[in-house]
């Protein structure tokens, strides 16, 4: 089994760079931020420990790929 990995906004601005998209700082934190009905354009989370955004980083790396997939096909 396979442990799930958090990453936090750096982190996760890096891993996405290593991939190509490069995204500023405002970028990521805009995308991590809640909109008006309180949903966040990707699924970080408050770590209740820390008290910093995090996400999980295969889901991240999955985001993106299926959207890359999508992208093919359209």
């Amino acid at each position: 089994m396979k442990l799930p990995c958090y990453i936090d906004l750096n982190e996760a601005r890096a891993l996405l760079s290593e991939m190509g998209v490069d995204l500023s700082e405002r970028q990521m934190k805009r995308a991590a931020d809640k909109d008006a009905h309180g949903k966040r354009k990707l699924p970080f989370f408050v770590d209740p420990i820390e008290g910093r955004l995090k996400i999980e980083r295969g889901t991240l790396v999955r985001i993106y790929r299926e959207l890359h997939i999508e992208a093919e096909k359209n």
